[in-house]
């Protein structure tokens, strides 16, 4: 009776240890379910287009601190201005990071794209470029001033050429739409040759075509060119034409848009754009 009343505790004893490893184990695995669970479902994939050597190098200054919120960012470079809309578009891309607000705006007008712009970042400034002269005043009667052939470039390079005093546009015209048809002064009688695109400018300075060429500073830095020391005239940081990181109008309200909107925005990454550049980019912060 004794043997039997000790087997019956034995066996009891081992289905409780069993029963206890068991659970053990089940709320391990459920922890652990949970744990990937929540991870899968914090950790968000952001996928970013953004022009090379000025917007990738912005963006990899937000991706770690991006990673510690649970956005995984990947950046994807672009050399042009079209790619980048078109695999937005597609759903290529979560967003892009290259376009200032007129261009953007003139893109959704011209292709229909139905973007929205979730945040400015930074601006900059155009510059006026040449091999022959130091200065503006310099530019002989007759010169020539090769300028970009995007419509929202052109605009603003008058915008610029009028500040400066060398023309003068119509009264009462949109001046970021303004083309050389809308210049109703020009004192030094230049010729402004607006048939190349924004991408061989580069080129044409290094080569010393024309007397001046004005040059997108991400195009100047991408090359080597510093638009502070190497320009003989650059925009004024009072320029609207703010860089934005684009994005489709049903991703607005996207969490993970929004955090690199403000990661973008946040002293970290501000004060490496004004170490990294000296002024040519100026950061902003709304």
């Amino acid at each position: 009776m004794k043997k039997f009343l000790s087997f019956l505790i034995l066996s009891a004893f081992v289905l409780v240890l069993a029963a206890c490893g068991t659970k053990e184990e089940s709320t391990t695995n459920e922890t652990t379910d949970e744990g990937t669970a929540t991870e899968e479902t914090e950790t968000k994939a952001l996928k970013v287009g953004a022009s090379n050597g000025l917007h990738d190098l912005i963006l990899e200054q937000a991706k770690p601190i991006l990673a510690e919120q649970g956005v995984e960012l990947e950046i994807v470079p672009y050399q042009d201005y079209v790619m980048p809309n078109q695999d937005l578009e597609s759903g290529d891309l979560d967003a892009n990071y290259f376009q200032h607000i007129p261009y953007l705006e003139n893109e959704m007008k011209e292709k229909g794209y139905d973007f929205v712009n979730a945040g400015g970042i930074h601006i900059e400034p155009i510059g006026i470029y040449s091999q022959k002269y130091k200065s503006l005043d310099e530019l002989p009667d007759g010169a020539t001033i090769i300028i970009s052939n995007s419509v929202t470039d052109q605009g603003r390079i008058l915008s610029m050429l009028e500040v400066e005093g060398l023309i003068k546009l119509a009264d009462g015209i949109d001046k970021t739409a303004a083309t050389i048809k809308d210049i109703v002064e020009n004192p030094k009688n230049l010729v402004i040759d607006d048939s190349s695109a924004p991408e061989m400018l580069v080129t044409y300075y290094e080569e010393g075509e024309g007397d001046a060429v004005v040059i997108n500073s991400n195009f100047a830095i991408d090359a080597g060119i510093n638009p502070m020391e190497d320009s003989i005239a650059i925009e004024g940081s009072e320029s609207p034409y703010v860089n934005v990181i684009a994005v489709r109008s049903e991703d607005k309200d996207n969490e993970a848009i929004k955090k690199l909107v403000e990661v973008l925005r946040s002293k970290e990454v501000q004060d490496f754009i004004v170490k990294e550049w000296g002024g040519a980019v100026v950061p902003v912060s709304e």
